[in-house]
C-alpha cells in the first residue's frame, strides 16, 4: 500500500507542528503520533484532490470532512473511521487552541456507532492452571523460570504487554512490593506486586545472568525479561508464549495477554475491590474504560441484590414468587 502524498507546503508545516505537540506536549507514543499524523495528511491529500492544489486550512470544512468519512466508509471498519475522526478532531482542537482557525468543523460530526465486543477472559481457576505450566515445559531451565514470572506479573499486576516487556530491573521494588511500571502516554503508575508474582521474580532473576548472546556473551543490562540472547523480549514473543502456554495448560489457544490483563481485573472485582482501585492498577484514565473491561458474574450480582435489596430479606418460601397484593374492594356508591 503506498504512502499518501505529500500535503501542500503550508499545510505540510502545521501537519508537521501537530507532530511536534503530540511527541512533546502530549507525549503521545510513536504509535499514537504515526497513527494521527497519516490520518491528517490524508485528509488533507482528499482536501487537495478536492479542492485543488493550492487548498487552504479554512477550505477543509464540515462538508469536506463529511465527504472524506464518507470515502472511507467503502473500505474501512467503523472502527477504523472512528479512530480517523479522533486524529482529525484532535488535529483540529490543537488548531483552535492555537487560534490558527476560529471555528473546529470536527466537533459537529457524529462518530459512527460501534459494537462493543466483550474481551476474553478466563476464570481463576484456569489461571492458576495457565500459571503453572511454564516450570514443566520442555524448554531450558531458565526459560522455564522466566516464562513462569512472565505470566504472574501480567495476571497478577495487570499489566499491559507493551508495559511488561517495558520492564526494566531497577522497576521492581522487592521491599515495598510494589513495580513501577510506564504506560500509555509515558504516564508512570505504581502497582502492587503480589506473593507469587514477586517469589516468580526472585527465582527468575537468580537464572537470568545466563540469557546471553552465545558468541558474543553481550546481555541488556537494564531489561527485566530477556531472550535468548540476552536483548530484550520484545511484545510478540509475549503473545507467542502466551498463546502456547493457554493451549497447554487450558486448552485455550485463543489466550492472549490482554486476557490476562482483563481476567486479573474480573477477579479482583469479583473478590470485592473497589473499581475506583481498579481503574488505578490498570491506569485507565476514564473509570468508563475500567466498567468496560471488567465484568460481574451472575452469582455476585445475585448476591450484591440479596444483601441490598429490601424486598429479597422479605420471608418467603425458597423458590416461591412473592405474594401478590390483596385487591381492593370498591367502595359502596352513595344511595
Amino acid at each position: 500500500m503506498s504512502s499518501p502524498p505529500e500535503a501542500p507546503k503550508p499545510l505540510a508545516r502545521l501537519v508537521e507542528r501537530f507532530r511536534e505537540h503530540l511527541v512533546s506536549e502530549r507525549r503521545a507514543s510513536p504509535h499514537t503520533v504515526l497513527a494521527y499524523v497519516r490520518d491528517v495528511t490524508a485528509l488533507v491529500a482528499f482536501a487537495r484532490e478536492r479542492r485543488g492544489e493550492g487548498v487552504r486550512l479554512e477550505d477543509i470544512d464540515k462538508l469536506l470532512l463529511r465527504s472524506f468519512l464518507a470515502e472511507l466508509s467503502r473500505s474501512v471498519s467503523p472502527t477504523s473511521i472512528a479512530r480517523k475522526l479522533a486524529s482529525i478532531r484532535a488535529f483540529f482542537g490543537w488548531l483552535e487552541r492555537e487560534t490558527l482557525v476560529s471555528k473546529n468543523p470536527a466537533t459537529s460530526l457524529a462518530s459512527p456507532k460501534l459494537r462493543r465486543k466483550l474481551p476474553i477472559f478466563v476464570s481463576a481457576e484456569v489461571a492458576a492452571e495457565v500459571m503453572t505450566v511454564p516450570l514443566e515445559a520442555a524448554v531450558s531451565a531458565v526459560e522455564r523460570v522466566r516464562d513462569s514470572a512472565l505470566l504472574e506479573v501480567l495476571y497478577g499486576c495487570g499489566l499491559r504487554v507493551s508495559e511488561l516487556v517495558g520492564l526494566d530491573v531497577d522497576h521492581v521494588a522487592f521491599e515495598r512490593e510494589e513495580l513501577r511500571v510506564l504506560g500509555k502516554g509515558n504516564k508512570e503508575r505504581i502497582v502492587p506486586l503480589g506473593t507469587k508474582a514477586r517469589e516468580a521474580i526472585v527465582t527468575y532473576l537468580k537464572e537470568r545472568p545466563t540469557l546471553r548472546h552465545e558468541r558474543t556473551g553481550a546481555q541488556d543490562p537494564r531489561a527485566l525479561f530477556l531472550g535468548r540472547r540476552g536483548t530484550r523480549l520484545g511484545a510478540r514473543r509475549v503473545q507467542a508464549l502466551v498463546h502456547r502456554y493457554g493451549a497447554l495448560g487450558a486448552g485455550r489457544s485463543d489466550l492472549h495477554p490482554h486476557a490476562l490483563r482483563h481476567s486479573c481485573a474480573t477477579h479482583l472485582l469479583e473478590g470485592g475491590a473497589d473499581l475506583r482501585a481498579i481503574q488505578e492498577l490498570l491506569g485507565h484514565a476514564s473509570l468508563a474504560t475500567t466498567q468496560r473491561y471488567t465484568h460481574v458474574s451472575l452469582d455476585q450480582l445475585m448476591g450484591v441484590y440479596d444483601r441490598a435489596h429490601p424486598l429479597a430479606r422479605l420471608p418467603r418460601a425458597r423458590g416461591s414468587a412473592p405474594a401478590a397484593p390483596a385487591p381492593r374492594k370498591r367502595p359502596r356508591s352513595e344511595p
